[in-house]
């Protein structure tokens, strides 16, 4: 199944492009899902957290953080029941259960998987601010890494002692849980981040044309490609009328006619820019949605090759280039659009990179051959960052009579 995540920047009317794709796609005879946290209605349908009908070919559901927050609290609690019990502690019932903040993000990410596994042909979800996104779609990533460092798999190895330990002690081990409730999440996490990771998965990102917009646009877009994801469509939302006879009007227009050329310029060719007609009013109803679902279904035309690099590279960490036999070094390159370097952070710390490029920050770890390096060096060259490791002679093994260390 196809799942189409859209975001963007606020107030730019990314839940109205969310319901207009789920639409136009229903209307194209494909049976669709949409997801969203921010509506309550749709085409005049009340939504709840079970799929409704809502068009032809078209189901919708609200996503509820609350509901999904007191679920998993709630079954938390009952796998610690031994523990809490030790401890004297008094369970919570669920009534008294409100949702914490970033209960809605990892609600968005159950739905992610949960729209996945369905018998649909297409799913959008209706996503958060793009800040909150990219917040979002990295959080399987970070939390697996956590987990991996607090209760690492391999100390599972001496499970089979624990009855035998609690025996002894005579008292319940709360490790046993502990480590079934880690695994469960990590496999849960694991499943949202195939979701994230698919290739049959598109982020499309709504914005309205505007330089401050633009500036956003070209921070968030360094943090996209810094966790490896690209946006197949950047949707240009609420384009005015060009050429009007009203001089205050022509002006915003030819503004955002600007704007909307540099985006053809910096986004392509990896990311279709599309624009949608500003329809002088809020769209309200069925009528308004399907005049957007009628743009979105048009035809993009083909864009030129951009300066940046050839179409199809994937943003983030690329494979690692043996210079060996030139200088000496191994060369791991990292794709990053945009990137300025007085924005960049680099630190070797262990077996992993940490990365950070303005806000955006990322751990990614060594591929196996770098372990045994050392970083000699780095460089930000348009829009991709080298990083340069020297075999340590002390943890390479030596061919006798070679001068450098085989790989």
């Amino acid at each position: 199944m196809r799942t189409v995540l859209v975001t963007g920047l606020g107030g730019a009317g990314r839940t109205t492009v969310a319901a207009a794709t789920a639409l136009a796609a229903a209307r194209e005879g494909r049976r669709v899902l949409l997801l969203t946290a921010d509506r309550d209605t749709l085409l005049g349908t009340p939504l709840t957290g079970t799929p409704t009908p809502v068009a032809e070919g078209l189901l919708a559901a609200r996503v509820d953080p609350g509901t999904a927050f007191r679920t998993e609290f709630l079954a938390l609690q009952e796998r610690a029941g031994a523990l809490l019990d030790l401890l004297g502690a008094v369970p919570l019932a669920d009534e008294e259960l409100t949702d914490l903040p970033g209960a809605g993000h990892l609600a968005l990410l159950r739905a992610v998987t949960e729209a996945a596994r369905g018998d649909r042909e297409l799913a959008v979800l209706d996503l958060p601010p793009l800040g909150d996104t990219l917040d979002l779609l990295a959080l399987p990533e970070r939390l697996r890494r956590y987990l991996r460092r607090m209760l690492p798999p391999e100390r599972q190895a001496a499970r089979a002692l624990r009855p035998v330990l609690a025996q002894l002690a005579g008292v319940p081990m709360p490790a046993q849980w502990l480590y079934e409730t880690a695994t469960r999440w990590d496999r849960d996490l694991a499943a949202v981040q195939r979701v994230i990771e698919s290739p049959d998965t598109v982020l499309r990102i709504v914005a309205e044309p505007g330089p401050t917009t633009a500036d956003a646009l070209r921070t968030a877009r360094t943090g996209l490609a810094l966790h490896g994801l690209r946006a197949d469509t950047l949707v240009a939302n609420r384009i005015l009328p060009r050429h009007s006879a009203d001089t205050w009007l022509a002006g915003l227009a030819a503004q955002q006619e600007k704007t909307v050329q540099e985006w053809y310029g910096e986004w392509a060719p990896d990311t279709a820019v599309r624009e949608l007609p500003h329809l002088g009013r809020d769209p309200r109803d069925a009528d308004d949605l399907g005049l957007l679902a009628t743009a979105l279904s048009t035809p993009v035309p083909p864009v030129a090759e951009s300066a940046e690099g050839p179409a199809g590279v994937p943003p983030g960490p690329g494979p690692v280039e043996d210079r060996r036999a030139e200088d000496g070094t191994l060369v791991w390159s990292f794709r990053l659009p945009g990137a300025e370097k007085k924005d960049l952070g680099l630190v070797r710390r262990g077996d992993e990179l940490l990365l950070r490029t303005g806000r955006f920050r990322r751990i990614v770890p060594l591929p196996s051959v770098l372990r045994r390096c050392t970083v000699s060096g780095a460089a930000l060259t348009d829009g991709t960052l080298t990083v340069r490791f020297t075999p340590d002679p002390g943890l390479w093994p030596h061919t006798p009579g070679a001068g450098t260390p085989e790989r």
